[in-house]
């Protein structure tokens, strides 16, 4: 079983972790291409092709002109430590032991719009550069046309390896469209967690990114490999509901009393 997550545009690159193991992400090259062509952005056009502030786009600038092909523990950090969004506070990877973050390693991946795929411990360079960006390349008018076939094809040599061939999409939209299904050779399960609120059950953004989080965390906390073990997940409330479920779309629901 495989766990895909969505990066986070939030970065803590202060907090000191313990664990010093780390990764090189699989597509440096694709990676250093990518910022060859942000780097001939002025702030201003940044800011108006991210939709971002100006003092946002100038900090990117920044960021864009000092990544190096290799890191070092100067200018990176761990992927699921340096991002910092509701996904991974549900996530809490500083929490976990060694052997659930040895878990993570081997049963999650983080989609990334400048680094395509990255494992937990793969060495990540500050930046923002969204799944969704329109950046004009050699392969087309946006970053899912760079990324083309490239991300399915290493999910599913990863998926490959796993003695439950099953892939869990607890990304985004917006990430999970830069993945082909159909090239995985394998499930997908999307989990869809909804909240109480108004009188119905429904997707609440706020929640359902922490529980996204949430669950990978469980997966971590309980070794899970076979797939259907992720219906017993019950964290902060959430249940599995079956009458409201299909095959592929795994609802969990939440109904906090006032």
């Amino acid at each position: 079983m495989l766990i895909v997550l969505s990066p986070a545009k939030s970065l803590d690159f202060d907090t000191v972790v313990k664990s010093r193991t780390v990764t090189t992400p699989h597509f440096l090259d694709e990676a250093n291409e990518l910022i060859a062509i942000t780097r001939t952005y002025k702030p201003e056009q940044l800011a108006d092709l991210m939709g971002i502030s100006p003092a946002l786009a100038q900090l990117n600038v920044q960021r864009f002109a000092d990544w190096q092909v290799q890191a070092t523990p100067l200018n990176s950090k761990q992927a699921v430590f340096a991002f910092n969004g509701d996904v991974y506070e549900g996530l809490n990877a500083a929490s976990l032991t060694a052997s659930q973050l040895k878990y993570l390693q081997n049963h999650v991946r983080i989609l990334s719009g400048l680094y395509g795929l990255l494992r937990p411990f793969d060495a990540l360079q500050a930046y923002r550069l969204e799944m969704g960006t329109r950046l004009n390349n050699v392969h087309g008018k946006n970053l899912y046309a760079f990324w083309g076939d490239k991300i399915s094809l290493l999910l599913s040599d990863v998926i490959q390896q796993q003695k439950s061939k099953n892939l869990v999409n607890l990304a985004s939209d917006e990430y999970f469209k830069a993945v082909k299904p159909a090239l995985l050779g394998a499930p997908v399960i999307s989990p869809v967690f909804k909240d109480w609120k108004n009188g119905q059950y429904k997707i609440i953004s706020f929640y359902a990114k922490r529980a996204r989080g949430l669950m990978a965390k469980y997966s971590a906390q309980h070794a899970i490999r076979k797939v259907e073990d992720l219906k017993a997940f019950s964290e902060e409330g959430y249940t599995y509901c079956e009458e409201e479920s299909t095959k592929l779309s795994w609802v969990f629901r939440r109904k906090i009393e006032d």
